[in-house]
């Protein structure tokens, strides 16, 4: 039983942080899309903060909750992708770029505002001091988590779509082939690559050697922004 209450307790100051991360990451390419002339996610509802329109139940729910589970060093999931009709964009090569950056960019956002307003919660009474504290401070791990995460040049991630825009069309052209395969190299890469070096035993994390000093550089961004002396 102490070990399900503390699990409980886990959960409740991680859920909140990892939904509104998530849910407000794909708002924000359906928003962006819609302002660079493409209006299919507000037509199928998808411009919303409520996170049933957006919640993938494996990326959204079981994922998170087997990092927790399992201790991983940080915990990051992902929603069902907004559809964007690129065609439709204004400029398509060029505004997808905005697309897939209005995504991390509301974490890094929401990891600044979580962290300013971790200021506030010493004027709370002292057990809800402590439990929103938490939640705030993990929303800012999961936030840059989530926007480092997705910046990574593999489609369909966003830094995928980003690399797509920036290319020369006959290799942007190639390179967004990649993405029919894109889900397949991220759970290689995620988990069946570590698990087997772990059988063998060695450590071989490359996607936790890429993550962590660029999520380490923008969490120490974010407290400096938000007046956290880091020194």
């Amino acid at each position: 039983m102490p070990d399900l209450v503390e699990f409980g307790r886990t959960l409740s100051v991680w859920f909140l942080p990892v939904i509104v991360a998530i849910t407000f990451h794909e708002a924000a390419h359906g928003w962006m899309a819609e302002k660079l002339g493409d209006d299919t996610a507000r037509r199928l509802g998808r411009v919303t903060f409520n996170p049933i329109a957006h919640v993938d139940p494996f990326g959204t729910l079981v994922l998170p909750g087997l990092l927790l589970v399992f201790g991983a060093p940080f915990i990051f999931g992902w929603a069902k992708p907004v559809p964007v009709a690129f065609h439709r964009l204004r400029h398509p090569k060029r505004d997808m770029i905005w697309v897939a950056l209005a995504g991390p960019g509301i974490n890094m956002l929401l990891a600044v505002a979580a962290a300013l307003l971790m200021h506030l919660t010493s004027g709370l009474p002292p057990p809800y001091a402590a439990w929103v504290g938490e939640n705030l401070a993990n929303a800012v791990i999961v936030n840059v988590v989530l926007a480092a995460f997705n910046m990574l040049p593999i489609p369909p991630l966003d830094g995928g779509r980003v690399l797509t825009g920036i290319l020369p069309l006959p290799l942007a052209t190639r390179f967004a082939r990649i993405e029919r395969y894109g889900l397949l190299l991220l759970i290689l890469v995620l988990f069946v690559l570590p698990m087997a070096a772990r059988e063998f035993g060695y450590a071989f994390n490359p996607l936790a050697w890429v993550l962590l000093p660029v999520v380490g550089t923008l969490y120490d961004i974010v407290l400096a922004v938000s007046g956290w002396n880091i020194g």
